[in-house]
C-alpha cells in the first residue's frame, strides 16, 4: 500500500452532538486526543479519521459536504485507510496515533443517511488513540510507522479473575493464549486485560471489544462450577448466535486429559461480527482448549467478515505486507494486565 499521504483537514467540535468544523491548527495531546474537541479523553476513541476518497464518493451522490460532516477529526489524502488494521501506528507531522477501532455503529440515522441511504463512518471510519503529542496543521505529512494489515486476524484476550483484576496474582493464562494465537494464526492481539468475576463487567467488556472491529475475543477463566464462575452467563447475555460445536470440541479434547474438563461450562458465540470463545482459567487448560479449535477459527473469521462460505486453505493467518508491517508474532499491546474499560 502507499504508506504516505497528507493531512487535508483537521476538524473539531466543542460539544458532542454538534457538527465538527475545520480549523487551521490544533494540539494533539498524548493519551487524550485533540485539545478542545468534545470526543477527546481517556478512552480508546480519541480521534477519528476518514479517507478523502471516501468523502469524494459521497459528494458524487450530490451531497454538499463540509469538512467534519461525518464527525471526523482528520481527513487524510493519499493514504488508503481501508488497508490499515487495529494496532497500526500513523505519524501525523511530529505526532503519532495508534488505530484502536475500525468502523462504528451509528445508533441513530443521521441526516446524510436520510438523504443518500448511506453513511461511510460505520464502515470506513478509523478510530485511534494519541500516543505522541504535537501541534498539527493541514498540509502536514501522514505516514504509516507500523502497519498491521487489515486482513490480519484481529484478536483480544480478556482474563476473568477476581485475584488478577485486584493485582493479587499474575495472569499467566491470558498471555499464553495471546502468544499461541500469534504463533498459530498469525493473529494480531491488540488488546489484553482483566476483569473480576462480575457478570456486568464481563458483558460490558465483551460488548466494547466486539464493537471495535475485533475478529476473535477470547475469555480466560470463570467457566467452572463455583459460585463466582459467571463467564458463560455473561457471554450468553451478549451473544446473538451460539456456536456450540466449538465449546463441545474443547470439552471433548480436554476430557481426554482429565475428566474434570466435563465440568467446564464455557460457551462460544457471535456478537455482531466477532466470535467469542470461553476458555478455562488455568494456563495449561486454556492453551489445550484453544488448540482443539484453532483449525476452525480462520474459516470462522472469514465467514464473519463476509468472505463467503468457501475459503481456500492457508489464506488466513498469513500476511504479505511492506517491510514496516508487523510479523505474525501475536504481539500484545494496549491494556495488558489492566481491567477492561
Amino acid at each position: 500500500m502507499e504508506d504516505r499521504g497528507t493531512l487535508k483537514h483537521i476538524c473539531m467540535a466543542e460539544r458532542k452532538g454538534t457538527a465538527k468544523r475545520a480549523v487551521e491548527q490544533a494540539v494533539l495531546e498524548e493519551n487524550h486526543g485533540l485539545v478542545g474537541d468534545a470526543h477527546a479523553g481517556n478512552r480508546h476513541l480519541q480521534v477519528s479519521l476518514l479517507d478523502e476518497a471516501d468523502i469524494a464518493t459521497m459528494r458524487s451522490k450530490g451531497l454538499d459536504l463540509e469538512p467534519g460532516a461525518f464527525g471526523e477529526n482528520f481527513v487524510v489524502q493519499g493514504l488508503d485507510l481501508g488497508l490499515v488494521g487495529i494496532g497500526t501506528r500513523i505519524g501525523i507531522g511530529e505526532g503519532e496515533i495508534e488505530v484502536t477501532q475500525i468502523g462504528k455503529v451509528c445508533h441513530t440515522r443521521c441526516a446524510i443517511y436520510d438523504v443518500t441511504g448511506d453513511c461511510i463512518m460505520p464502515r470506513s471510519g478509523v478510530f485511534a488513540r494519541a500516543v505522541k503529542g504535537a501541534r498539527l496543521s493541514p498540509g502536514m505529512p501522514v505516514e504509516v510507522i507500523r502497519l498491521v494489515p487489515r486482513h490480519v486476524t484481529q484478536a483480544a484476550v480478556l482474563t476473568v479473575s477476581d485475584r488478577c483484576a485486584a493485582g493479587e496474582t499474575a495472569d499467566t493464562a491470558g498471555p499464553a493464549v495471546a502468544l499461541r494465537l500469534g504463533e498459530a494464526l498469525g493473529a494480531w492481539v491488540g488488546w489484553t486485560g482483566t476483569v473480576p468475576d462480575e457478570a456486568a463487567e464481563i458483558s460490558g467488556a465483551l460488548k466494547d471489544l466486539c464493537g471495535r472491529g475485533i475478529d476473535l475475543v477470547l475469555t480466560v477463566g470463570g467457566t467452572g462450577c463455583s459460585g463466582r464462575d459467571v463467564t458463560p452467563e455473561a457471554t450468553r447475555a451478549v451473544i446473538e448466535k451460539e456456536v456450540p460445536g466449538l465449546a463441545e470440541a474443547m470439552r471433548i479434547a480436554s476430557a481426554r486429559v482429565t475428566p474434570h474438563a466435563l465440568l467446564g461450562r464455557g460457551v462460544c458465540g457471535i456478537y455482531r461480527s466477532s466470535l467469542i470463545l470461553n476458555l478455562p482459567g488455568s494456563k495449561k487448560a486454556a492453551v489445550e482448549n484453544l488448540e482443539a479449535v484453532l483449525a476452525a477459527l480462520p474459516h470462522a473469521v472469514d465467514q464473519l467478515r463476509g468472505r463467503g462460505s468457501h475459503v481456500e486453505d492457508g489464506k488466513r493467518g498469513t500476511q504479505s505486507a511492506p517491510d514496516r508491517s508487523v510479523g505474525t508474532t501475536g504481539r500484545s499491546v494496549g491494556n495488558h494486565g489492566t481491567r477492561a474499560p
